[in-house]
């Protein structure tokens, strides 16, 4: 039967499956170990589960409050108090959504309106550009300086103009694992005052820090605060990828807004998770360990490919490496990549794709948040290349 109508104009002609789906696939097919898409591939709590089983069997299964069940908000807005000292209305001010994803898109679409610009940092997350773009606006690009991923603001000032409308944020940052200093932060509202910027804020990985730093969320500086959407990830935070359950926080005239489009994209999140989230952050030590746990797997992984290779320059933040193959190979990343599953059995991404025009450094970037065992298997193939 012939499509009908049988030329589409395509809202987004260069995009294609992403690169997370590609490599995981790949990944399957070569039965290779995959440290590819950021996933754990351990449990998470038994706890957080019996909860779930809890609710589910209470007969909490029909929907749930628009914004999100107003307990878990009050959850949150606890937990962002004590961590950041703001204050935000569970009332007014925090939704919670079917992902950080869904949370991005949604507050770009309630915000930018054709040829407005947003300014990105590059290499950058995978959704933003697509999101940006659907909506009209003109994604405006600003390459962190490798290899430590740095910001020169004097450089990204140069980029700001009256069309900017939005800047993006990511902290601690994917794929390269750096993350923003308070000095960064500080200069951010230097170059925001007097303007009517708006701000995202990926915080999907707020609770995995390395080194003893700590998180300078867009909640700690009260002349970004009430021009920010902050963003972050429940499935990140409690090994529940899966589950697809994140929130956003914004002060109440733009909330308003994001409810607006929110409403009409998801209407509501899974309801008997909202209630058991919400038991289960009344004990902090549930994400403020992730410090430590995590950094744990990033010390271990490195000292395991210490004898590789690869060039290591430990991540910062996140649950991902970077390592350099400049020694071994002078072939695109996203060549060496597919090679390494097809021939190594051990998949990783391709940082290169992370920009709007490829630039590669030949560096790829792998996922740590995996059993020991996991890295072991994998770590022995690295050191046999």
């Amino acid at each position: 039967m012939p499509l009908f109508p049988n030329v589409i104009n395509s809202k987004l002609p260069q995009v294609g499956t992403t690169i997370f789906a590609v490599m995981s696939k790949l990944a399957t097919e070569h039965k290779a170990i995959n440290l590819s898409q950021g996933f754990p591939d351990f449990s998470c709590s038994l706890e957080l589960i019996g909860l779930i089983d809890k609710y589910m069997k209470g007969g909490f299964n029909q929907y749930a409050p628009m914004p999100g069940v107003l307990k878990l908000r009050e959850m949150i807005a606890e937990k962002t108090q004590k961590l950041y000292g703001a204050t935000y209305d569970p009332g007014t001010e925090i939704t919670v959504t079917a992902g950080a994803t869904q949370a991005i898109y949604t507050a770009i679409t309630a915000m930018i309106h054709e040829n407005d610009e947003v300014l990105i940092f590059e290499p950058a997350y995978d959704c933003y550009i697509p999101a940006i773009e659907l909506n009209g606006g003109k994604p405006v690009f600003y390459q962190l300086k490798a290899p430590n991923y740095t910001i020169d603001w004097t450089e990204v000032q140069k980029l700001v103009n009256h069309h900017t409308r939005m800047i993006i944020i990511n902290t601690p940052h994917n794929p390269t694992g750096s993350v923003m200093s308070a000095e960064d932060m500080t200069k951010l509202e230097k170059l925001c005052k007097n303007t009517d910027i708006l701000i995202i804020s990926d915080e999907v990985y707020e609770h995995i820090l390395f080194d003893g730093q700590t998180h300078q969320s867009v909640a700690r500086f009260p002349d970004l605060i009430n021009r920010s959407f902050i963003i972050s990830s429940f499935g990140k935070t409690f090994h529940t990828t899966g589950w697809k359950i994140g929130y956003c926080l914004g002060p109440k005239n733009m909330m308003e807004e994001f409810r607006k489009v929110h409403q009409f994209l998801v209407f509501s999140v899974n309801t008997p998770i909202q209630y058991a989230l919400a038991d289960f952050l009344k004990n902090a030590d549930n994400y403020l360990g992730l410090n430590e746990f995590y950094q744990q797997k990033r010390d271990y992984f490195n000292k395991l490919i210490a004898g590789s290779r690869f060039g290591c320059n430990p991540s910062t933040g996140t649950y991902f490496q970077l390592l350099s193959y400049e020694g071994l190979s002078t072939e695109k990343d996203t060549e060496y990549a597919i090679r390494l599953v097809k021939e190594f059995g051990v998949a990783s991404v391709p940082v290169s794709v992370f920009y709007h025009q490829p630039k590669d450094n030949h560096v790829l970037r792998f996922c740590f948040a995996k059993q020991n065992e996991t890295l072991e298997k994998a770590a022995e193939i690295i050191c046999k290349i």
